[in-house]
């Protein structure tokens, strides 16, 4: 393929959420890992960032939240359009009051989502880091590991799982994994993993 061809696939394999190592493109690729990084540096150069996350079981994730070049909107463009929809909505010749109050919504919602902090803080401390690339590593291994998990209720418990891969979804790292105390795949958000031990044990 071609180079602009290739950068496509790059950015849409990234654009899944999940991270690649610089291997895993190239071989994807069928390219030289130098090339990978070429790409990274051409997507930078047109405003679509990606995130590096070093180490031994780091790699490249999208910076879901700077994707694409984007002016964005500012609260006084929210303002205004509320404005405008409190003028209008009781003048009976306007017909459009549903449609500006979704665009309404729809400005507000932009503009909330450009406030959201970037994936670059996601893994703010050593601990987060630890942990994503140690949960990294037990897919790769085909390893399993304990986890001290928070539920939505507040309660812990202790589980055992097998990742099968990592996600990210809105703001929030997550881990698909089977589950042997529910028997079952389930996701795990990283930040509610309170201690995690990787085990020698493997599964397949």
């Amino acid at each position: 393929m071609s180079k602009v061809a290739n950068t496509i696939t790059m950015l849409e394999l990234l654009s899944s959420g999940r991270k690649y190592s610089i291997q895993e493109l190239a071989e994807r690729l069928e390219v030289t890992e130098r090339m990978v990084r070429v790409y990274k540096d051409d997507l930078e150069m047109a405003g679509i960032y990606i995130n590096s996350i070093k180490g031994q079981y780091g790699g490249y994730v999208l910076d879901t939240t700077r994707v694409l070049p984007s002016r964005g909107f500012s609260k006084y463009d929210v303002d205004l359009l509320k404005n405008a929809y409190n003028l209008l909505k009781d003048n009976d010749q306007f017909g459009l009051n549903k449609e500006l109050l979704d665009l309404t919504d729809k400005v507000n919602g932009i503009y909330k989502a450009t406030k959201k902090k970037s994936n670059n803080e996601l893994l703010a401390n050593d601990n987060d880091k630890n942990k994503f690339n140690t949960l990294n590593k037990a897919i790769k291994e085909k390893r399993k590991v304990s986890i001290n998990f928070l539920s939505a209720n507040g309660e812990t418990n202790i589980r055992v799982i097998h990742p099968c891969d990592m996600f990210l979804y809105g703001e929030y790292w997550y881990i698909s994994a089977f589950c042997e105390l529910r028997n079952e795949i389930r996701h795990f958000r990283l930040e509610r993993i309170l201690e995690y031990k990787l085990l020698k044990e493997k599964y397949c």
